[in-house]
């Protein structure tokens, strides 16, 4: 078992991991604020809110978000609801989109951010870094950053330009955010990412403090076995003194619920195949009488190469969610069952 898994919800909200390279130690538990953008659906301040000081008063002191949730409106959000708490918070957010204001006879962006009026244009120049970590700290309401991520660079996102995209990136976009840290403006940086085949081609070419890795190792999507693109990232970033960060424990909604699979996978309509998979883990999962949700929140913290998970939530009953699941017991027979099913590897590490 990992000793940094804890009983009870206030040691588990104040644990904390080291980012070797930064010095920076990370809360285990992040508040993922891409929900506070009205991911998939609108909420207003006054939830967006109460959801942070739900979250501060239960100890999470970790917050992840993005120009690119809800353009603009979540940093927003969480910047006025921590406008006058304690500097031991940590914050991270991101560059490689510009905010800009969409034209009037334009279609709605297909993003599932349901913000009107405003859309997201990748830039990875100097420059568009620069001015996006402006407009970040104007709607933090900060002076800096503790991390700071290039996001979404990899070839599922831009395709025939990933080639082109990736070269801007190494030559442009991570020399600017290296400025940055230089000037003391972030403590450290790093790429989100979906993809893990990105951050193979990216460790080798340039110095990174982290990783955040979002829904690629999941108890959904287990996979860190040497021969797979995660096994190999977890394997080259412990060998470089790169923390993981493991966004979208909950597959974007798919392992969520409390009693059944939700219906998004990758921010889309799950398959038939992946909700199958979903539905014998929940199955296993209720013969244990253990909540999914906690097998799958503790599950990452397992592996050695990872600092933290960062669990999205959009409500103060989400936030007492995510607690209660860190800080739940789970039975070693679970894992065992999962792994008879065919549905861990032998040697995958499990709490």
């Amino acid at each position: 078992m990992n000793p940094c898994l804890v009983s009870g919800l206030g040691p588990a909200a104040h644990t904390e991991r080291l980012l070797p390279k930064a010095g920076l130690q990370v809360p285990i538990l992040g508040f993922g604020a891409a929900a506070l953008g009205n991911l998939y659906t609108a909420i207003d301040d006054a939830v967006a809110h109460a959801a942070v000081e739900e979250a501060l008063r239960l100890g999470i002191r970790y917050f992840d978000t993005a120009p690119y949730y809800g353009y603009g409106l979540s940093e927003q959000r969480l910047g006025d609801a921590l406008a006058s708490t304690p500097a031991d918070i940590r914050i991270s957010t991101k560059v490689g989109r510009l905010i800009v204001p969409a034209a009037r006879d334009a279609a709605a962006p297909d993003d599932g951010f349901a913000v009107s009026g405003r859309r997201a244009v990748f830039d990875y120049s100097r420059d568009g870094v620069l001015r996006s970590f402006e407009s970040s700290l104007k709607r933090l309401r900060r002076g800096w950053v503790d991390i700071l991520l290039l996001h979404d660079v990899g070839r599922e996102t831009h395709g025939v330009r990933h080639e082109a995209m990736l070269r801007q990136a190494l030559e442009e976009a991570l020399p600017a955010m290296q400025y940055l840290k230089s000037s003391g403006a972030c403590r450290a940086i790093g790429i989100g990412v979906n993809e893990a085949a990105v951050c193979l081609e990216i460790l080798p070419r340039f110095d990174l403090d982290c990783i955040l890795l979002a829904g690629r190792y999941t108890l959904l999507e287990p996979h860190a076995e040497a021969d797979t693109p995660v096994g190999a990232l977890f394997s080259e970033a412990q060998r470089r003194g790169v923390g993981i960060l493991v966004g979208g424990p909950f597959n974007s909604g798919l392992l969520a619920g409390a009693r059944e699979p939700g219906s998004t996978y990758n921010y889309r309509p799950a398959e038939a195949g992946m909700l199958e998979r979903a539905r014998r883990i929940y199955s296993l999962c209720a013969e244990e009488r253990i909540e999914v949700g906690a097998a799958a929140l503790q599950f990452p913290l397992a592996h050695p190469a990872v600092v933290s998970v960062i669990a999205g939530m959009r409500s103060p009953e989400e936030v007492s969610s995510a607690l209660a699941r860190l800080s739940a017991t789970l039975p070693r027979s679970l894992w065992e069952r999962l792994r008879h099913a065919g549905l861990l590897a032998p040697q995958t590490p499990t709490p």
